[in-house]
């Protein structure tokens, strides 16, 4: 049996993505490896999204020519690099042998098919028509042992914000029929997941024949789901409707990803983001005032080009003022194809050295904000959805409260309880303490042996 090794690079739709990969291999007789070294097919599942991404893309591509000198194994690059960079890939790296777009995983049997038997390198980037996509649909075998997992309910995104490639590497946005969605759901509750996260480019744009809200009640009411999340949203899509279902399903866990961008309305504009800073924050109080206690994180991206300092303290000035639970911030990386790539000359780029400073001062007024935030919980009781043991001790527990807040702890609740855990410690990232009360059991009896984290050995990295 030949063994594959798949490294993600990205967001949780590529490791999604890259668990449809494993699916799909495994159907073909590979089996996974924990390790490059042994395998005979290396697959990079890789993101655009900032230009580091890619660069780590290269480098690992660097590491991995040795196994293919001393095994011959087979190189591919997936994703979002290779849907933008298609055929020039192959030029920049001669040893690798295909290169396959998002919408291209069923074809990786074809694929391979071709490299292996003709020995040719082989490129498929092609977008799947809108209306001929078919959302690959995950083996819930596959999530036997795990109590949380994704389900793809979206892909693309209609937005074309300026900074943003997604439109040019996942396409126009695609949803999928909501009667599959609840029945991916359902399968999984029956082995055992008791929270999922819904998740696409664009996720609350959904239209699959209801509303994102009224898919998100639906969900919540598949019998064995405790807990239903999603990411990632836009702030023009935080309609009435989906603050409401927050209101009445409780089920619907109170931590919403909201990302703002940036604190300057000229900057927004300039963004393609077609709300205010005024907009957003009143959407924001309606949603507070609908799930009081909901933690919100965010997106920053610092020295976008014509950023002045006034306008970077707008966004000192923002995350003051909201106090976000956290928030993912980021230098602004000029993308191919892009409006804010194409115009940066003329509106006038940020120093990187200046970007830099602006992105350490934003990081740390954050780290401040998110420790004051989880020194509030010291000596409180949280709900704790157990995953696991911990990372840090196999003698503890981990697990996440509703407001997705992670938690190590002493206890001996199996993996899909739900306990009431007493916190001892905190830090910006994380709380710790020990358990003191079991609330649910599992709903299905706990593996005799402890599942992988990961049964199909995805190596996923930001």
């Amino acid at each position: 049996m030949k063994r594959y090794f798949i490294h993600t690079f990205g967001c949780q739709m590529n490791v999604n993505d890259s668990l449809r990969m494993s699916e799909v291999l495994s159907q073909m007789s590979y089996a996974p490896t924990p390790v490059p070294d042994n395998a005979d097919l290396i697959i990079l599942n890789t993101c655009s999204i900032r230009e580091k991404a890619e660069d780590k893309m290269l480098s690992a591509l660097g590491r991995y020519k040795p196994v293919k000198a001393s095994r011959g194994a087979l190189i591919g690059v997936g994703g979002c690099v290779a849907q933008q960079e298609k055929d020039k890939l192959l030029k920049k790296v001669p040893y690798l042998d295909f290169v396959f777009g998002p919408d291209n995983i069923a074809r990786l049997p074809d694929i391979i098919g071709r490299v292996s038997a003709e020995r040719e390198r082989v490129v498929e980037t092609a977008f799947v028509n809108s209306e001929e996509y078919v959302f690959p649909r995950a083996d819930p075998e596959t999530s036997r042992g795990k109590v949380t997992e994704f389900v793809t309910v979206m892909k693309g995104c209609d937005n074309v914000c300026s900074f943003c490639i997604v439109p040019h590497t996942r396409g126009r946005e695609v949803s999928r029929a909501f009667p599959d969605v609840l029945v991916e759901v359902a399968d999984l509750a029956k082995v055992g997941v008791r929270e999922v996260t819904l998740i696409g480019q664009n996720v609350n744009s959904y239209a699959g024949g209801i509303s994102f809200a009224q898919l998100l009640l639906r969900t919540a009411e598949v019998p064995g789901i405790e807990r239903v999340r999603f990411t990632t949203s836009h702030p023009h899509d935080l309609s009435d409707e989906l603050i409401e279902a927050f209101r009445v399903q409780p089920k619907i866990t109170p931590h919403f990803h909201l990302p703002v961008q940036c604190g300057s309305d000229r900057i927004l504009k300039m963004m393609r983001r077609d709300y205010t800073v005024e907009q957003y924050l009143e959407r924001l109080a309606k949603l507070r005032e609908a799930r009081p206690g909901i933690a919100v994180t965010t997106d920053i991206i610092v020295g976008f080009p014509g950023e002045t300092e006034e306008e970077f303290e707008l966004t000192l000035k923002l995350t003051e003022q909201v106090r976000y639970d956290n928030q993912f911030s980021f230098v602004y990386s000029p993308r191919p194809k892009t409006g804010a790539a194409l115009r940066e000359k003329d509106w006038g780029p940020v120093p990187h050295e200046v970007k830099i400073a602006r992105l350490e001062r934003l990081q740390k007024l954050q780290r401040r904000i998110s420790g004051e935030i989880t020194a509030a919980l010291v000596g409180s009781e949280v709900e704790v959805m157990v995953e696991g043991h911990s990372r840090y001790d196999a003698t503890k527990r981990f697990g996440r409260t509703p407001e997705n807040r992670t938690v190590n702890f002493e206890g001996d609740a199996p993996a899909g309880a739900f306990v009431t855990v007493q916190v001892e410690r905190a830090t910006p990232n994380q709380l710790a303490g020990k358990q003191v009360a079991l609330l649910k059991p599992p709903t299905v009896e706990p593996l005799p042996v402890p599942l992988a984290e990961n049964p199909f050995h995805v190596v996923a990295e930001a």
